[in-house]
């Protein structure tokens, strides 16, 4: 990793500045630290699904199914380096609406992309082809600038399963709260959150909501990161500032890295070829075909019965977290391929009877067990109990009081109430002398 020491522009923070002589000291694989020239240290911790290990990229259905080398691709895997104008025209030249500076830290978010992480990035070029048409619409929808589709790369490394040390899922990182809040369904069979669709539609109207905020990008996606109400007690600390540069020493770890991420990430997507990345090859799956569905069905059910592949269905429906579509609940949606779908029409009632009693457990009614020689013993110890507190069976039974009893002791002790004892036997206090009998029936 190169370690240029010029940065392009100063901010004058009480906590840390990033000054004309702000160098990187060191970088692993969870942070890096920077110093400025009063030799103040600060630590930016990178995004988790920067530290995503490739090989579980690649182990993902789509990308074993679709993605392949391009082997056609002769560049060098040598990670060029330029200088700090090059990097700042290029981000100048970037056809957006959102600011895109060059500083020390984004430049280390850049090296990183380019660097340790370029394999990763030959994924998520290549998975972009599944995903980037469904946030291109959702963000058009909004009327949201077009270069938020490159958020779902720092957020989960375009990982439609991916979940975070938080509880975060999808690609779009939600936690449940904010989920639920913008209409995804969560709960233990369905998370909407890993349905790429859904989900982001429901960050591009979150995205839309933290804008009205803010109005200003940088704080949306740093709010995206830690939440608005963090971003408002950094502003609070900051004497009012609103601009994400000057509120950057109040934020918690992760956040201070999330902008330069983002900027990074909207970089290496766009000057790939120049840092001699080549972008996996894509096989587009063909077109995909809906069903609504009432009652409670296992995807093992529809696999072994139309004999197809289980992983594909999953990846498909992502949104079943169990392997269990929830008919029951609402109809629900199961996604297949044309001629599987089909196939399922003509096969259905085989398919919801197939090992139906081995893969939907959970009973309707249950029937409950009596062992009658069981009963019986309870009955005999009940008896003998009573027989030994000296009560008698019959009607019209009673019972000698004991020194020290309370009519609340022998109400316990007999399976009645102080009110019925006083009823039977007249009595309008709770004086009760030993040794004489009270009725208890």
């Amino acid at each position: 990793m190169s370690t240029y020491k010029n940065i392009i522009f100063t901010l004058c923070l009480p906590l840390f500045s990033l000054s004309a002589q702000a160098q990187i000291v060191s970088s692993d694989e969870d942070e890096v630290i920077i110093t400025d020239n009063q030799g103040n240290e600060e630590d930016i911790e990178f995004p988790e699904a920067m530290n995503e290990d490739v090989d579980s990229l690649l182990s993902l259905y789509h990308a074993k199914t679709y993605l392949s080398i391009d082997e056609n691709c002769r560049m060098q895997d040598i990670n060029p380096v330029f200088s700090q104008e090059v990097y700042i025209e290029r981000l100048r030249s970037l056809p957006t609406v959102m600011e895109m500076p060059y500083n020390e830290i984004v430049q280390t978010f850049i090296d990183r992309y380019t660097g340790r992480l370029r394999r990763s990035v030959s994924f998520m070029l290549g998975a972009s082809n599944f995903f980037m048409p469904i946030f291109e619409e959702a963000l058009e929808a909004y009327q949201l600038p077009l270069e938020l589709k490159y958020l779902p790369i720092i957020e989960s490394a375009l990982k439609p399963n991916a979940v975070s040390r938080a509880g975060a899922a999808g690609l779009w990182q939600f936690m449940i709260t904010t989920g639920k809040d913008y209409g995804l369904e969560i709960n233990s069979l369905v998370d909407e959150r890993r349905e790429p669709l859904k989900a982001s539609y429901a960050a591009a109207r979150y995205l839309s909501d933290l804008y009205k905020i803010f109005n200003d990008w940088n704080l949306v996606i740093a709010a995206y990161n830690c939440g608005p109400a963090t971003i408002n007690k950094a502003i609070h600390r900051a004497n009012g500032e609103k601009d994400y540069w000057k509120i950057y020493p109040y934020l918690p770890r992760e956040t201070r890295g999330y902008v330069p991420a983002f900027i990074a990430a909207n970089y290496v997507m766009n000057y790939y070829c120049e840092h001699n990345i080549c972008p996996m090859q894509c096989e587009l799956p063909v077109k995909t075909d809906t069903i609504m569905v009432s009652r409670d069905i296992h995807l093992s059910q529809i696999a072994e019965v139309l004999d197809i592949d289980l992983e594909m269905l999953r990846s498909l429906n992502p949104a079943y977290r169990r392997d269990i579509v929830p008919g029951n609940t609402k109809p629900s949606p199961i996604r297949m391929l044309p001629a599987d779908l089909s196939r399922f029409i003509d096969q259905q009632d085989s398919i919801y009877e197939h090992r139906v009693n081995e893969l939907l457990t959970k009973r309707s009614t249950v029937a409950v067990s009596i062992d009658n020689s069981y009963s019986d013993r309870r009955k005999g110890h009940s008896y003998r109990n009573k027989s030994r507190r000296g009560g008698k069976s019959s009607a019209g039974r009673s019972v000698t009081v004991r020194k020290g009893d309370t009519l609340g002791a022998i109400a316990r002790r007999n399976g009645t109430t102080v009110a019925n004892l006083r009823r039977l036997n007249g009595i309008r206090g709770n004086n009760i002398r030993a040794g004489k009998k009270i009725r208890i029936r």
